[in-house]
């Protein structure tokens, strides 16, 4: 586009078109209460925030999904991905302004929302998706268990809502997906997938940290049995850090090969986060794990101002209300395997030492 003549403030963002759009079901805003205009304001403004997540979070996916990717192009990935940790962020703060409404006066115009539900948010349902959460582990909104009924308009037929989120659905990878592929080809002590030895440099990593871990369990178990613990308790401890050696190993070590590998990457990155070439994929997966916690926080947050609001009602879309909301925080889950990796790690000075830690050094210019 040529600009032939400067841009006003109000022509750019379109100000005039965006303040006649807090009107609800009537034709302006001007007999609304000033509670319902701040409602429908703030779930606009969430609905704008949502479609710059959605955004950043394509262009992220779109980098891991290369075939290959070069580490000086992760700190594009991880500028999206703590620019939507941010906005996820803001969105809590925005549920204060919606405690500012009363119950009393929330009431006064709720029964115009009968069959609508936040449930309806097209966008929120697309970040799930294309985060990577599956279909499988959606938990039923209300009385129906198929999510995208709801996404339905009253008659039966498609809507804008549903088509969004039948393109999401068709928009493949995942987020995960395309991360856990890009995890996959890490080079296991300079050992690519593709490349000869690569089973046996994975089986060295993996034998190498559970033995290391192993030595910082039993270290750890000897310092907790020193302290005075009657015989049952003692008991109880010895089994307790048993079992945490036995998960570790069974988390390493699952029948799937490609989960395998991209697990031990996980903690390869983790564990020689140090070195030069790895610094990068660290800072990813940090901002991948910051990523969900303020998803997560995001959807403790709305259950708590809902409960304040309305307290445990039923949902004006037939769902369960802050039941449903609490489920939703403690189960949609997507990145679970890179958060077990915390559990797991080991102190720097335990970690297993490397055949080819040059290799994920900065490479060295000829004078």
């Amino acid at each position: 586009m040529t600009l032939n003549r400067p841009t006003n403030y109000w022509d750019y963002i379109k100000v005039e078109e965006l303040l006649a759009l807090q009107s609800g079901l009537e034709a302006t805003d001007a007999g609304l209460a000033n509670d319902e205009v701040m409602f429908i304001t703030v779930h606009q403004v969430y609905e704008l925030w949502f479609k710059l997540v959605l955004r950043e979070m394509r262009s992220a996916r779109n980098l891991f999904a290369r075939p290959q990717v070069a580490e000086q192009e992760l700190s594009g990935a991880v500028r999206s991905m703590k620019r939507m940790t941010t906005i996820f962020r803001m969105c809590c703060d925005h549920f204060e302004v919606m405690e500012t409404l009363t119950t009393r006066e929330y009431l006064a115009f709720r029964d115009k929302l009968m069959g609508a539900s936040g449930f309806q948010s097209a966008q929120l349902r697309q970040i799930e998706i294309l985060f990577g959460l599956d279909d499988n582990s959606r938990i039923p909104l209300g009385v129906d268990g198929d999510y995208k009924k709801a996404l339905r308009s009253f008659a039966g037929g498609d809507s804008p809502a549903l088509e969004r989120v039948e393109r999401s659905l068709a928009d493949t990878p995942t987020l995960k997906v395309a991360i856990e592929d890009w995890l996959y080809r890490t080079p296991i002590d300079g050992v690519g997938p593709a490349e000869p030895g690569a089973d046996a440099a994975l089986a060295r990593f993996a034998e190498g940290f559970l033995a290391a871990h192993a030595r910082c369990v039993d270290a750890a178990r000897d310092r907790a049995l020193g302290l005075d613990w009657g015989s049952a308790d003692r008991s109880r401890l010895a089994e307790r850090y048993e079992k945490e050696k036995q998960s570790t190993r069974e988390f390493l070590e699952p029948a799937d090969a490609r989960t395998r590998r991209v697990r031990c990457a996980m903690i390869f990155i983790e564990t020689y986060r140090d070195l030069p070439l790895l610094a990068w994929p660290r800072e990813v997966l940090d901002a991948m794990v910051e990523l969900e916690q303020l998803f997560v926080i995001f959807r403790q947050r709305h259950a708590r101002m809902v409960e304040r609001v309305i307290g445990r009602r039923t949902g004006t879309g037939g769902s369960a209300g802050v039941e449903y909301l609490d489920t939703t925080a403690l189960q949609y889950r997507i990145f679970r395997d890179l958060w077990a990796v915390r559990t797991l790690q080991v102190p720097q000075a335990a970690a297993p030492g490397l055949a080819n830690a040059a290799f994920y050094g900065f490479a060295q210019g000829t004078p």
